[in-house]
């Protein structure tokens, strides 16, 4: 049955010959994709390294209901390429006011808090991501790197852009310990699960 629905799926994964090529997080991309299109959704694609249009990057943005963002953690953070990304695309949202106006606040009321002008209320994002982290490493007050900060705690960066602009952050998806211990097999098979409860479709 063909749903109404529209989702954005954004691969940013950068390539590094003979090391890093993105196989992983491209079959994450496909299994996404063939999930929506079982659902009925229409689909828009980015994968940010072949190149994009700015503009047309905000008007994929404001057709989509989901927005998922497709991303390795590379020194625990996403690529740089999405940054560049995030700086253009978010600025043509800025200028032409069709992402957010202003920051909120205003000066004939000081209750209005920093971080609500967004105009993209409705929509949903997403951020499914794989790590060389294991999963144990987070969560726990013991553990010296992260001490006691979840997965969402560190992805803030990436998430805060889309919060800001009024999007709705749903529960990250994470495919932990990828080049040692980790279930890579069960992560794929599981995500189609996880998009249907989190986004609740």
């Amino acid at each position: 049955m063909k749903s109404n629905k529209k989702v954005l799926l954004i691969n940013t994964h950068l390539n590094y010959p003979n090391w890093s090529e993105g196989v992983l997080n491209d079959a994450f991309h496909q299994k996404a994709k063939a999930f929506f299109i079982e659902k009925g959704f229409e689909v828009l694609e980015t994968k940010v390294e072949d190149g994009y249009n700015a503009d047309e990057e905000v008007e994929k943005h404001l057709e989509a209901d989901f927005i998922i963002l497709q991303t390795p953690i590379n020194w625990f953070g996403a690529p740089w390429i999405y940054k560049k990304y995030v700086d253009e695309v978010f600025n043509s949202g800025l200028h032409s006011a069709k992402f957010l106006s202003g920051d909120g606040r205003t000066r004939e009321d000081a209750t209005r808090q920093y971080g609500t002008g967004g105009k993209m209320q409705g929509k949903k994002f997403m951020v499914s991501s794989t790590w060389n982290a294991p999963k144990e490493s987070f969560d726990d007050p013991n553990q010296i790197l992260f001490e006691g900060k979840s997965t969402a705690d560190v992805l803030i960066q990436i998430t805060s852009n889309y919060r800001f602009c009024g999007v709705e952050i749903v529960a990250d998806y994470n495919c932990f310990d990828i080049f040692k211990d980790g279930d890579i097999v069960g992560c794929l098979e599981n995500y189609p699960k996880y998009l249907e409860k989190v986004l609740d479709i």
